[in-house]
């Protein structure tokens, strides 16, 4: 190891305890154009208005989501200049990080996601003062609001022939795209425009319609009834954003099945409701907020995950930073009720247990996970499960010892951690680490299986190792010691797991400009298919309508 990578390490993991301020490197009045930020930079530091635009676009799209857009962090460690400075950090260092990554989530970019002259660029990008992010209020989300088919006109009923409930909904990140594939044939049904990078698909209670939200705060409505599936509605509520999702509770209080939507932004921290059948906006909330330990404003205060509650109308959300879960009652909008939990910082992902009463988060800078009952609003646990816990939403399965367990794979360390998540049948069990599975390194993003599988199936998506990141493991549920681990593919990353409805086949994607879908079957471990195409760009999260519109992970 060199003594520059040595160097990146240390230092980085210094900046890792650092505490988060609110103060702009600018102070009260930070410049606002391009001009104005590269005048005031350091004159080492100069950059050309072109290559600033260039370098603050991959930092957008690369670097914002773990560090935060004014770099403060998060699930990744502070990196503004401020702090750089303190520990003698310059832009040579940082070069090798970007480039090399570690075994602690950071993915190497020099690994052909980024060529030599744009991590030079970003490098002396984050070695400059953060410039200002502009504010999103509601008339010029409601200005970017296109309804492109009225609900009134969309089919009554599906006009193809096909198992809807089985589509996948696939996501070509640098593409901008969503292709919607036929599960039960394997066949390409559509390509649909949407937001760039985009980061998630949401099914609707019913299942009918897809909701993508992309890294640039677009929202995407999909219908899944029209011949050619295609979009029906489209928003921007966020300069940044991660979280969609519908409101699915039919009961007592009222039926809200598909009658609302929730987008939760990074930037600006707040997060938008909008009406389920046309994604108009309705209310905007910030989340700018305190932190719920030491009482510090956090100004980039960003919503992560979203859930949506079956038993009551809510909607879960992580308020990031200031390690909040709000439980959001959208029953009367005008008198909009949020309980606030204490949990802890910095939360992430996450989802139900099985009977999707319990909300189970990562704190994973605090390599935690916490549970809220959603019946009451208040956290009633953690867990410390290992480092960097992060599990997507996680695996539900009735362990043959424990009883209901559910599990998460970690950024920082080569395990999945499997919990009780049972406190009315397994009360000893409950809430408590009870089994470990070794995985083949740290970089875990996601874990999955479903009720009808034999197997858990695990990634280690940004583990630095070549063959490590290609590969996943699969353990049987009955016998965790039954273990196989394989590589998938020779080039990329592989990421992300969904079953189809029946839960026998697991779809895996290969992460590569020229990517790839495998499907094994999930009894066998033995590949069925394998999809390769020109369209298939950057494929990474892929989801599966019944399971979305069910919750059943």
């Amino acid at each position: 190891m060199s003594k520059s990578y040595k160097k990146a390490l240390a230092v980085l993991a210094g900046l890792a305890a650092l505490p988060l301020t609110i103060a702009s490197a600018y102070g009260a009045e930070p410049p606002k154009s391009a001009a104005e930020y590269l005048a005031a930079a350091p004159a080492a530091m100069s950059m050309s208005d072109e290559d600033f635009a260039v370098a603050k676009a991959l930092y957008f799209n690369r670097c914002a989501g773990c560090h935060g857009t004014t770099r403060k962090g998060a699930t990744g460690p502070n990196i503004t200049d401020e702090n750089m400075k303190k520990k003698s950090y310059d832009a040579e260092v940082v070069k090798v990080f970007i480039t090399n990554g570690t075994g602690g989530g950071m993915p190497s970019f020099g690994a052909g996601e980024m060529s030599e002259a744009d991590i030079g660029l970003v490098a002396n990008f984050i070695m400059m003062p953060p410039p200002a992010p502009p504010e999103l209020g509601m008339a010029e989300i409601t200005e970017s609001w296109k309804l492109i088919i009225p609900e009134a006109q969309r089919p009554k009923k599906p006009e193809h022939s096909k198992n809807w409930k089985n589509f996948f909904g696939i996501v070509l990140r640098d593409a901008g795209k969503v292709a919607i594939m036929d599960g039960d044939t394997k066949e390409l049904v559509n390509i649909v425009d949407t937001g760039f990078a985009v980061h998630i698909l949401r099914s609707s209670a019913s299942g009918r319609y897809f909701y993508s939200i992309g890294r640039d705060g677009k929202a995407t409505m999909i219908d899944l009834w029209m011949a050619k599936p295609d979009k029906v509605a489209e928003v921007k509520t966020c300069h940044d954003a991660r979280s969609i999702d519908s409101s699915k509770y039919k009961g007592k209080k009222g039926d809200f099945e598909d009658k609302l939507a929730i987008i939760g932004c990074y930037w600006p921290p707040q997060f938008a409701i909008l009406d389920g059948q046309t994604l108009e906006p309705k209310k905007l909330v910030s989340t700018r907020s305190f932190t719920y330990d030491t009482n510090e404003f956090v100004n980039e205060a960003r919503v992560a995950a979203i859930i949506a509650g079956h038993h009551d109308p809510v909607w879960i959300a992580n308020i990031k930073e200031s390690g909040y879960i709000w439980t959001i009652d959208y029953s009367d909008l005008k008198n909009l009720k949020i309980t606030m939990a204490e949990t802890e910082r910095f939360l992430h992902d996450g989802g139900w247990d099985a009977t999707k009463r319990y909300v189970q988060m990562a704190a994973n800078m605090r390599n935690k996970m916490v549970i809220v009952d959603s019946h009451t609003g208040k956290q009633i646990a953690q867990i410390e499960t290992g480092q960097k816990p992060h599990p997507g939403r996680g695996a539900n399965w009735v362990d043959p010892k424990f009883g209901p367990v559910t599990a998460t794979p970690h950024l920082g360390e080569a395990t999945v951690a499997a919990w009780g998540s049972d406190p009315k049948g397994h009360k000893q069990h409950a809430w408590k680490v009870v089994r470990k599975v070794e995985t083949l390194g740290g970089g875990g993003l996601f874990v999955k299986t479903h009720p009808n599988a034999k197997h858990v199936w695990v990634d280690h998506t940004l583990n630095p190792d070549d063959n490590i990141k290609r590969s996943v493991c699969a353990f049987e549920k009955a016998d965790n010691a039954k273990k196989k681990c394989w590589q998938v593919a020779d080039h990329g990353r592989v990421t992300h797991f969904e079953y189809n409805q029946a839960g026998t086949e697991v779809w895996v994607a290969v992460w590569d400009q020229v990517g790839e879908l495998v499907v094994y079957d999930d009894k066998t471990l033995k590949e069925i298919k394998r999809i390769k195409g020109d369209w298939l760009r950057t494929p990474t999260g892929h989801f599966n309508v019944y399971n979305g519109m069910t919750d059943t992970y």
